[in-house]
């Protein structure tokens, strides 16, 4: 089933997720050092939040890639347009594997998704859901010119963890994206 597009930059492929990335997808949740929303997830725990991206390009028309080294074939993370019920804006959200952190591939890779989110989905803005206390995404959302536009609040069961926004407009990107060029 071809549901949506594969996108490449120079080191990465950004495609549908596929069962076989499920392995480094539930190392990278189980994982201590993540800072992602909601802390380290169960084996469990992962499949089912694994099935929600290829659930929501099938009924949604988007979701967050899968990203791959393509030196390597070796799927290191995701990123992309997420958007699920509830949520305060339209998100290109990220999430990398900690072999893959501190390389330059989440802002690489969101980049790319965010020029999809602008230039194929026709989001007038981007925003992050980054937890106050994960520098390192707020380090990637500040390379792509997002600024913290301060607290937020996720739909529930995932309201009882604290986020800030940071985000930016269309126009505020096409300036930013310059330097990606």
């Amino acid at each position: 089933m071809d549901v949506g597009p594969t996108l490449e930059t120079v080191r990465l492929i950004l495609r549908l997720p596929q069962a076989g990335d499920f392995e480094r997808y539930a190392e990278m949740l189980a994982d201590p050092s993540s800072v992602h929303i909601g802390g380290p997830l169960a084996r469990h725990e992962a499949w089912r939040r694994f099935l929600q991206m290829p659930g929501a390009w099938v009924l949604q028309g988007y979701a967050m890639f899968s990203v791959l080294e393509k030196a390597t074939g070796r799927w290191i993370g995701q990123a992309g347009p997420w958007q699920p019920d509830g949520w305060p804006g339209t998100e290109v959200g990220y999430s990398f594997h900690p072999d893959a952190r501190g390389k330059g591939y989440a802002t690489e890779a969101c980049a790319l998704a965010m020029d999809y989110a602008f230039e194929v989905l026709g989001w007038d803005e981007v925003i992050h859901s980054i937890a106050p206390a994960n520098a390192a995404s707020q380090a990637v959302a500040r390379r792509l010119g997002a600024r913290n536009r301060g607290p937020g609040r996720l739909p529930p069961p995932l309201d009882v963890h604290a986020i800030d926004i940071w985000g930016q407009t269309r126009s505020e990107w096409a300036t930013h994206r310059m330097q990606f060029a």
